[in-house]
């Protein structure tokens, strides 16, 4: 517990101000989990804190038996919850053997986290080798179960595809033009597989739109004004873009006095949690999605108050897609160990009844209902919202207004299709309204 409050200590006094954990009394009566986010770097602030601050919530309302019904249990079945928290920067390499680190040397029981696709790529062979339980709660690549199999991996959040599948299905819906777009990526596995799944997806809906400007600056690249001045030259009626965090922040401070989103239309995959920071700098009209139905486009539902009131009163501010994604792990982890434990006769649960448990499982979370539909099992779907942003004044923050909610099914490819396959098929058996 004092590993946990010294880490999350490193990032503001704020954070780890509020970290009261009750410290174990045997390995029997705890559940030990590695719980890994940006602690620091460019996607810390928007993305990796409020991760970590919202594990800190729901973990401590779990302990306490806080939760609302179904999760109203203390813990994981009973087992109190012992966090290993650590930083995901510094790189895939190093990632590895944090990994490695927390299943060997700190005998967790099994590990949530990463953020990172890249990260994400790299980590899950290890667990695979070692044979211990990791639940991705985020990352978007789709590669992850396109390109192995896993036993022992999972990704309790949907992938990328949902994102530019669903933009794009509401700029149809709501009827924005676009002969012309241009794209802004990073370039590595996250903004490489989002730019091919919307131009695909765009090929579809859009058929005649022609694609100018087509950028992939490096991740953490914080200086835009060359890509900046080719989307304003190119003119497009649409400037794409899947950046996030500390980037998707730098970009927009950039090219709001450059007058891009006044020239072209922005659209934005995965947004919501930059819209905190930056407030009134935030152009209105913005159409953005948040990787799910998540934040100020979430579910009016009892678990989602719970969720969204106890964070907010907690930070002192809403929780945003990271904290959702992670919360929404966490919920599942718990799901599957119970549900382990009432096979077993009530005892916490091997790697591989954990792993049995998960395999193909549903739960309810504070942003839907969570299916492990996809990747044999692994690979969740899940609904997902997308909106515009609207500044409001009174409240000081930015509004979304004109909300659409998509069916999980309607965004996501079938059981065993890869994901760009059934773009260019055509997205069918889509279940679309």
């Amino acid at each position: 517990m004092k590993r946990f409050t010294r880490t999350l200590g490193l990032l503001t006094a704020c954070s780890a101000a509020a970290l009261a954990f009750t410290g174990p009394s045997s390995a029997q009566e705890t559940f030990k989990v590695g719980i890994v986010t940006f602690l620091s770097g460019p996607a810390a602030e928007s993305f990796g804190v409020p991760a970590g601050k919202a594990a800190e919530f729901v973990i401590g309302e779990l302990n306490k038996g806080a939760g609302p019904a179904p999760y109203n249990k203390v813990g994981f079945g009973g087992m109190k919850i012992e966090p290993v928290v650590i930083d995901e920067n510094g790189g895939a390499t190093k990632q590895v053997q944090e990994l490695r680190n927390l299943y060997q040397r700190d005998n967790v029981d099994a590990v949530i986290g990463y953020i990172g696709s890249g990260d994400c790529l790299a980590v899950a062979p290890i667990a695979e080798e070692l044979k211990k339980p990791l639940f991705l709660f985020d990352c978007g690549t789709p590669r992850i179960f396109e390109e192995a199999k896993y036993n022992y991996v999972f990704r309790t959040a949907a992938h990328a595809t949902q994102d530019n599948v669903g933009l794009i299905r509401y700029m149809k819906q709501k009827n924005i033009k676009m002969d012309t777009f241009s794209a802004i990526n990073q370039d590595y596995a996250w903004g490489q597989d989002s730019r091919a799944d919307f131009v695909a997806a765009a090929a579809q809906l859009y058929p005649n739109a022609k694609l100018n400007a087509d950028l992939l600056p490096k991740f953490g690249a914080g200086q835009y004004g060359t890509e900046i001045s080719a989307l304003v030259s190119a003119g497009s009626d649409v400037v794409y873009s899947s950046l996030w965090g500390g980037d998707l922040q730098a970009f927009i401070l950039q090219s709001v006095p450059r007058g891009l989103a006044k020239r072209s239309q922005l659209v934005l995959s995965a947004a919501d949690h930059v819209l905190p920071p930056l407030g009134d700098k935030m152009p209105d009209g913005v159409i953005i999605g948040a990787r799910g139905s998540y934040g100020l486009m979430s579910p009016k539902t009892p678990l989602n108050e719970w969720f969204f009131n106890g964070y907010e009163k907690a930070h002192g501010t809403y929780p945003v897609q990271a904290s959702y994604r992670v919360t929404q792990s966490i919920l599942g982890v718990k799901s599957a160990v119970e549900k382990a434990m009432a096979k077993n006769g009530g005892k916490k649960p091997s790697a591989d009844e954990l792993v049995a448990a998960m395999t193909g499982s549903e739960w309810e979370s504070p942003g839907g209902l969570i299916q492990m539909k996809n990747g044999d099992g692994h690979q969740a779907i899940q609904p997902i919202s997308f909106s515009r942003t609207k500044y409001n004044a009174e409240k000081k923050r930015v509004d979304l207004v004109d909300i659409v909610n998509f069916e999980a099914e309607c965004v996501n490819p079938p059981p065993g299709v890869k994901a760009i396959d059934w773009i260019k098929g055509g997205m069918k058996n889509d279940k679309c309204k």
